[in-house]
């Protein structure tokens, strides 16, 4: 079954509109939809925002839901002009960027202790741009965090889930398939100012974009 692993409700609200939901529940305080999404028996996991949530939502969908896809979609900040505010991307690949054993071990930045790269690969089938994705625990506007995403990970968005179920996926070989809506870009002013200001039009892009993201993990 496709199991979505979102973490935000109103991240999760637009699917849930177009959901035939047969029930609802909580787990670990994550709420749990199960449905239909156009003719397709399907699954939510609203996770909660950060790695450690995601990681946990993630889990929960294969072990529970049995998940054989696992899709995530949401919000996420742009990095470079390669993105626009309101557009949706698929993600290439994803590294966590406050991963660092750098100094123990000489590994580049977000490599992990069970890998030799950085970045881990999802599924991609080519409906959407490819960009590169940064996961890490903060929303912030530091200089030093932008030098590091953009500098030496060359990454084009940034969030605060994607890496972590990536690493889960990896670790339980299933795809992970991911898709972005740009709410804000790095040098344009406040970033929480942009996220605040323009949810709802990534929302209004979500849920108009839904039926095509489905049909694009489809052909995978």
């Amino acid at each position: 079954m496709k199991c979505f692993v979102i973490a935000m409700e109103k991240e999760a609200a637009p699917v849930i509109a177009h959901m035939n939901v047969k029930s609802e529940e909580t787990v670990c305080n994550k709420r749990i939809f199960r449905g239909q999404l156009f003719g397709e028996d399907v699954a939510i996991v609203i996770c909660g925002v950060g790695k450690v949530n995601a990681a946990i939502g993630a889990q929960y969908a294969i072990d529970k839901l049995d998940a054989d896809k696992i899709i995530n979609i949401g919000v996420a900040g742009g990095l470079n002009s390669s993105v626009k505010t309101g557009n949706v991307y698929a993600v290439s690949q994803a590294v966590q960027y406050d991963f660092d054993l750098t100094q123990l071990n000489g590994t580049k930045t977000g490599t992990l202790d069970e890998c030799t790269e950085n970045y881990i690969k999802l599924a991609l089938n080519g409906a959407y741009p490819a960009r590169n994705l940064a996961t890490g625990d903060r929303f912030n506007d530091s200089k030093t965090d932008f030098e590091l995403l953009t500098k030496e990970l060359e990454a084009d968005i940034r969030d605060m889930e994607c890496g972590a179920i990536a690493q889960v996926c990896m670790h339980a070989e299933i795809p992970l398939y991911s898709y972005k809506i740009i709410s804000d870009l790095a040098g344009s002013g406040s970033t929480t100012e942009q996220y605040l200001k323009n949810l709802t039009v990534c929302f209004n892009t979500l849920e108009r974009e839904l039926e095509k993201i489905i049909k694009d993990v489809n052909n995978g």
